[in-house]
């Protein structure tokens, strides 16, 4: 009786510890985005970039070198996006073009990463800052070892293509 008793004492004592445990999920996550940084990837979580969903979502960034920004846009995969939206791709459409148009080159090499992105990727961002994926993490580590290898060759081809050159050149001295 006295064995039953500390059994439930003790159940009681690592319970609590239990539930702080995280998930396998969660595990995962945290291995990717552990990957992703040593990839030069920043991973933020961040809110979602669909209109409708007010959850935050996992963004992973490929930054532009800073005498390189990029072009302005987002493209919302056809499951997020209206029908009102200009196509890019099959599956993709323009929330938000870029004012430049991309070299055939970029293009292609767009489309073709694309077209890689797991069944949960719902948008792709470019700002001067930055190339971002937003998806749901449903890759393993070497999974999205090759897709960030994509991203990165698509953030070089669009790096120096600022929508608005003129904002980001550097100061000249007088």
């Amino acid at each position: 009786m006295i064995w039953l008793i500390i059994a439930a004492v003790v159940g009681m004592v690592f319970a609590p510890a239990m539930w702080l445990r995280p998930s396998p999920r969660q595990q995962r996550s945290m291995r990717l985005r552990e990957a992703a940084n040593r990839l030069g990837v920043r991973v933020r979580l961040a809110p979602s970039p669909l209109h409708h969903d007010g959850d935050r979502m996992p963004a992973y960034r490929w930054p532009y070198p800073a005498e390189r920004p990029g072009p302005d846009f987002m493209l919302v995969h056809d499951d997020e996006a209206s029908a009102a939206l200009k196509v890019f791709v099959d599956g993709w459409r323009w929330r938000k073009e870029p004012l430049r148009g991309l070299p055939a080159t970029a293009r292609e090499r767009f489309a073709a990463m694309l077209a890689a992105l797991p069944a949960d990727a719902v948008a792709v961002e470019s700002d001067a800052e930055g190339l971002t994926l937003w998806w749901g993490e449903s890759q393993d580590e070497a999974a999205f070892q090759a897709l960030a290898g994509r991203l990165a060759e698509l953030r070089d081809g669009l790096a120096g293509r600022p929508d608005n050159p003129e904002a980001h050149r550097p100061l000249r001295s007088v």
